[in-house]
């Protein structure tokens, strides 16, 4: 029987790309746990967010609460000495980094390589930090996990950890994410949020990496042509989240942007119904997770043409260069009058995303421990 102790404790109070990771991945590993018992380590509200009941393959170890400062001086003080106390075999980190005194065998998971990559879009603080915790837990960790191929050839790239040390485990997307035809179901969730009849969808942290400028430059380009349709951006403000509210009115879309602010995760699904068309024009992505949800609804969806997005998208997307507001203006113009291509593109999304389960995700996490334990001896 191998015990597999799971670090938790960076799951934030409001979950999006990496958060939804840590809490889909600890759902399905006990679907797929064989001789396999798990330990997880969670803040209370983390404990709330997995909502899976104790078993005798589930177990919490629920902490006090802890800012993300005090969470990491934790990880790397008091952590250690519990792990030495727990039984377990092999220590899962799911957010980076992991303690440098290694009191177990020890998988750590990479989300992606922005630090190195696009440094100037992090604080001072968390560029120095993470670029160095990321080299120290790439050094120590037994194994790493990856969230995509993408992600792995970064963590080659500014790393020196060997190419078999590093394994890509891509996430996936649960069946709440599907086709939605309750017409209740979706005029509720319309009038929640005041959403239009018609609009460009936008998921994710309003932040410099998801490329919001462009998108609405590309969508004044769109707007004089399709007078009834309306930009909806979905998600909670973060780092220099201005930028794009003051773009919006130096390039007069007011009326025409609707920012909704976080949705959950129960009313998200809907959303994405509710779209017409999803627009992803992210700089750069570990993984993408709003590029597969959308698709697993059967929209449309424009994404761009790097790092990790058309590894998720294969053919089922239409791909543009970031940089372009021309060129995904004129994708997004093309759905838009185009109904026919909406429904071609429905349906190579829908059998793209069926590819991708947490079950998978969560088999080839296990496998990567289970090869650390056998390593060990």
């Amino acid at each position: 029987m191998t015990i597999l102790a799971i670090d938790a404790t960076a799951l934030p109070p409001n979950p999006v790309g990496a958060g939804q990771y840590i809490i889909h991945l600890i759902r399905a590993l006990p679907q797929v746990a064989g001789d396999a018992r798990f330990l997880v380590y969670a803040q209370p509200h983390g404990r709330s967010l997995i909502a899976l009941p104790e078993s005798e393959t589930l177990r919490f170890v629920v902490l006090p609460q802890m800012s993300p400062a005090r969470r990491l001086l934790w990880e790397q003080t008091a952590f250690p000495a519990m792990l030495r106390r727990s039984g377990a075999d092999v220590l899962l980190s799911l957010h980076y980094t992991m303690p440098l005194v290694k009191p177990l065998p020890q998988v750590v998971v990479f989300h992606d390589m922005t630090f190195f990559l696009f440094p100037h879009l992090h604080t001072f603080s968390k560029r120095h930090f993470f670029r160095w915790m990321i080299r120290q837990s790439a050094r120590r960790a037994d194994h790493i996990l990856t969230v995509s191929e993408s992600t792995r050839q970064d963590t080659l790239r500014f790393s020196d950890a060997p190419p078999e040390k590093i394994t890509a485990a891509p996430l996936g997307v649960t069946p709440d994410f599907h086709p939605i035809d309750d017409a209740a179901a979706l005029e509720g969730v319309r009038a929640r949020y005041a959403l239009p009849q018609r609009f460009v969808l936008f998921v994710g942290l309003l932040e410099p990496r998801k490329n919001l400028p462009a998108l609405l430059r590309a969508f004044q380009k769109v707007a004089p042509a399709c007078p009834d349709v309306q930009l909806v951006i979905v998600g909670r403000k973060g780092w220099m989240y201005e930028q794009a509210l003051h773009l919006v009115t130096s390039l007069g879309l007011q009326g025409r942007v609707h920012f909704t602010g976080y949705v959950t995760q129960q009313d998200l699904p809907v959303v994405y119904n509710l779209a017409e068309v999803v627009a992803y024009p992210s700089l750069y992505e570990g993984f993408g997770l709003p590029v597969l949800e959308a698709m697993a609804c059967g929209k449309p969806v424009v994404t761009s043409n790097r790092s990790a997005m058309p590894e998720i998208a294969g053919q089922a997307a239409v791909l543009v260069p970031p940089e372009s507001p021309d060129a995904l203006a004129q994708a997004l113009a093309r759905l838009l009058e185009s109904p026919e291509e909406r429904v071609r593109l429905s349906a190579a999304a829908l059998r793209r995303a069926a590819q991708f389960t947490w079950q998978r995700t969560a088999r080839l996490t296990l496998d990567a421990c289970r090869k650390v334990m056998k390593a060990e001896g």
